[in-house]
């Protein structure tokens, strides 16, 4: 039996109607911007397997730091220990996190970080006995499939059969240049109607809702809001953080720091799962206490695993190189010359860019997980190239370390499949 055949007896795989969609490729070898299936055939990751192997799969300075720390300290619990990589870790995000954040709590994937950092607000204000149970979200952000990363995330594609059981969240629209002073009106009348503990917001691009990018200077003034009324403001990095908008985070871009940030994908570099909510000295502060019950009892098994760590401080090493700096600004500049090119084909509607992130859409109607998106993922493969459209967005993620030729495939199959829309 082929893996693809021996796949189907027992697995049950995420974001997939099985009995529609049965198949799932096999893939048995990846090698920087390269995925291999059992048949041979090869495929350009150009979404760097949702955001995460930004190095490039398997990339030697990190497997090598990883198989070093494996023979020296696999897993202990962080709870009552504490260990080298993960101190060093710490002291690594330190240095390029904003100015305001300096502690460092350790979770397993990106919803859990959003977990800890929803959890944190409320417990902060519940800590200096200020409770408060509201959240504001922007509309169609998108922050994660655990209870509290549901409530806030606003794609009910996702949560429909849920919906009766989240928190109390409000949505405001993304500030687009112009319209973030009737933002701040609306704001003022939800803060005096609720008891409003956190604003959680994907800054300058939404992952999920189509890698739609939003206005810095807007997304300021309304962060700016907050803080004159004393509620956290939590930025859910996960997607964009490590260098993939250009700067380190993407609330780089932004004037006013958030209180918290969830951190996760790129982290490691793709190789284990690690995640990371960091907060400002204040937060941490009032968890402080005589009493037991105002600690943070929040906790993962594999919180701070060592081998994890070990591959996240040769991650945050490799960012901070000449090499993947200057392949940063190539890709993002060569993104701009194929956004010019292709926004005035017939059939986009839309094309926009930022760092090594590029986003089309197309002129057409198209279900997130309908036909014409299952067409378009099946001309991709067929040609080597693994692309993921989100409804009518098809976007490009690719790894810091693709080639001109790679890149300029993935932009020819992208102009291709044009012709079958």
């Amino acid at each position: 039996m082929t893996l693809q055949e021996r796949d189907k007896k027992h697995l049950w795989h995420p974001l997939k109607q099985h009995q529609t969609h049965p198949e799932s490729l096999a893939i048995v070898k990846a090698k920087g911007c390269i995925l291999t299936d059992e048949n041979g055939n090869e495929y350009i990751d150009a979404i760097s397997s949702w955001y995460t192997c930004m190095f490039g799969h398997c990339n030697e300075y990190i497997t090598s730091r990883v198989y070093n720390q494996m023979q020296q300290l696999d897993q202990v619990m962080f709870s009552d220990f504490t260990h080298e990589p993960a101190i060093k870790l710490s002291e690594n995000l330190i240095k390029i996190l904003p100015k305001n954040q300096n502690r460092i709590f350790f979770n397993d994937n990106g919803s859990t970080a959003v977990e800890a950092g929803i959890k944190m607000a409320l417990q902060y204000y519940f800590n200096i006995d200020e409770k408060r149970d509201t959240f504001i979200a922007l509309e169609n952000g998108f922050h994660g499939d655990t209870f509290g990363a549901m409530s806030v995330s606003g794609l009910s594609v996702y949560n429909g059969p849920f919906e009766d059981f989240l928190m109390d969240v409000k949505r405001i629209p993304t500030p687009n240049g112009k319209n973030h002073q009737e933002i701040l009106a609306e704001l003022d009348k939800i803060v005096s109607q609720n008891k409003v503990a956190g604003f959680i917001y994907e800054p300058i691009i939404q992952g999920a809702a189509g890698m739609k990018i939003h206005d810095a200077n807007g997304l300021n003034e309304i962060l700016k809001f907050f803080k004159e009324q004393n509620i956290l403001t939590i930025a859910d990095e996960v997607m964009t953080g490590f260098g993939k908008t250009g700067p380190n985070f993407a609330s780089d871009f932004i004037e006013t720091k958030p209180d918290i940030i969830c951190l996760s994908k790129a982290l490691t570099g793709g190789l284990v799962p690690l995640a990371i909510t960091s907060c400002t000295e204040k937060i941490y502060e009032a968890f402080l206490s005589n009493e037991m019950a105002k600690g943070f009892f929040h906790c993962h098994t594999y919180s701070a695993n060592p081998i994890a760590c070990a591959a996240a401080n040769a991650a945050i090493e490799l960012l901070q190189t000449n090499e993947i700096q200057q392949n940063i600004a190539a890709i993002s500049a060569s993104h701009k010359v194929f956004q010019e090119r292709i926004r005035k084909h017939p059939k986009v509607k839309t094309a926009r860019s930022q760092g090594v992130i590029f986003a089309l859409d197309l002129d057409t109607k198209m279900a997130r997980y309908g036909s014409l998106r299952d067409k378009l993922l099946t001309f991709f493969m067929e040609r080597g190239v693994f692309l993921r459209p989100l409804g009518n967005t098809i976007y490009i993620q690719v790894p810091y370390v693709i080639t001109k030729k790679e890149l300029q495939k993935v932009y020819k199959t992208i102009e291709e499949s044009l012709e079958i829309v």
